[in-house]
């Protein structure tokens, strides 16, 4: 039992209820915290109001940003790897929460682009590090006809009878080269900006596209130089939400690459996807508690200062009523977001069921939030004078990107049905 002489007000940090943080991780959170308020949300805001062609344009305070964070360490990749594991659980979720606190358009863009340099590293091969472990790339996946196949690389989810689509793009490996053509979908982040790509592909390694006698394709997991012959962008897409975060089609004709650059081949292309969007998935989820967390926060300030009925409108039970279930709904968010990371850091993990479950959770919140902040700012909230619409849109691509939240529910499922299965011994 608890025994109070007094109930003071509650002690409540950046990101509510707070646990005990070490001093070292405070300073990281303070410090990112301001990057977040000072750096990103004006440059943001600046970058919401452009063009998707003045976004990536020489001179745009994209550039500024990119080369912010890079100078900051807040993201320094050899820094963050040799952390151990219980340090990467509890430290991820405080600077990507932070990141999405501040602009989540920015904080994708600059994950996205660290993916290429991040595998990179992972592989140890300095020659490998040299090309690709500096340079800022992006994550190519998705494909016009792919979609949320891509999610489904296994075909777990395909129709009875049917096959996958191969998609617009592919890899068909020659001798000691990979060749690539066609084209990816206009989402790949920082697509128009990229140096290199890692990209996962369906390959043709001498016996067609498809494994024999299943419904499954056969894979590539390549890094990609793009500054060479054969590759071109299409236009920046002109979208609703994360403005700031530029995205695009890349296309390849006959583009030519060293099978040294392949950091993944045949049946273990699935597990390296997998483990990628497993990560992504995770972050997607510390980074949307973020976005809920600035929705909330700019609600509970304006009903402290807007007049309705004769009384600032926090004297409303109505608002009273409404501003707690926001309150209650950040922080079911970041629980979750949190248990996902210590589950994925220790023994037991790391699992896409535990990312796609607060992934899909998360995202669906934080849209519930913002919808709801900017309801109670009434017609304001529906103009870009106040923060509101923009959090809302930013919010609904979250739901989205990085695997359609219903796809990957389905995928969820389907490893909680194998789980109980042999669990109880039975198949269905």
């Amino acid at each position: 039992m608890f025994a109070f002489e007094k109930v003071e007000l509650p002690v409540l940090g950046l990101r509510g209820l707070e646990a005990d943080l070490s001093e070292e991780e405070k300073a990281i959170q303070e410090n990112v915290h301001r990057f977040a308020r000072d750096v990103m949300r004006p440059i943001g805001k600046k970058l919401d109001g452009m063009s998707p062609e003045e976004v990536i344009a020489e001179g745009s305070p994209l550039h500024d940003y990119m080369a912010q964070i890079l100078a900051s360490g807040i993201l320094d990749l050899g820094a963050l790897d040799s952390m151990s594991n219980l340090e990467k659980s509890r430290i991820f979720p405080i600077i990507f929460e932070e990141l999405g606190w501040g602009d989540s358009g920015l904080a994708i863009a600059t994950l996205a682009s660290a993916i290429p340099a991040f595998t990179a590293h992972t592989t140890g091969d300095p020659e490998i590090i040299e090309r690709f472990g500096s340079l800022p790339g992006c994550w190519l996946a998705t494909q016009p006809d792919k979609g949320s196949e891509v999610v489904d690389m296994d075909a777990t989810n395909a129709h009875a009878g049917g096959k996958q689509s191969k998609g617009n793009i592919g890899a068909r490996k020659e001798g000691n080269e990979y060749v690539i053509n066609g084209q990816s979908s206009a989402w790949v982040s920082y697509g128009p900006l990229a140096q290199t790509a890692m990209a996962y592909l369906p390959c043709d390694y001498g016996d067609g596209v498809f494994k024999e006698g299943t419904q499954e394709l056969n894979w590539v997991g390549i890094l990609i130089p793009l500054d060479q012959a054969g590759v071109s962008r299409g236009k920046p897409l002109d979208k609703v939400g994360q403005r700031p975060l530029p995205q695009g089609e890349i296309f390849f004709d006959n583009v030519r690459v060293p099978e040294k650059f392949a950091i993944v081949t045949g049946d273990k292309v699935v597990g390296q996807m997998m483990a990628t969007l497993t990560f992504a998935n995770m972050e997607m989820a510390a980074t949307f508690t973020g976005v809920a967390r600035a929705a909330f926060e700019h609600a509970l300030e304006y009903v402290h200062e807007r007049k309705q009925g004769g009384t600032t409108i926090i004297n409303h039970q109505s608002v009273q009523t409404r501003i707690f279930a926001l309150w209650q709904k950040v922080e079911a968010a970041r629980a979750l977001s949190h248990r996902v990371f210590s589950y994925n850091y220790s023994a037991h993990g790391p699992h896409i069921l535990a990312s796609v479950t607060s992934k899909t959770f998360v995202t669906d919140t934080a849209f519930q939030v913002a919808s709801d902040a900017l309801q109670l700012f009434g017609g304001n909230g529906l103009t870009k004078e106040y923060p509101m619409e923009k959090l809302m849109r930013d919010a609904r691509a979250a739901m989205i990107e990085d695997g359609e939240n219903t796809i990957l529910g389905l995928k969820g499922v389907t490893w909680l049905s194998r789980w109980y299965q042999e669990k109880a011994g039975i198949s269905v």
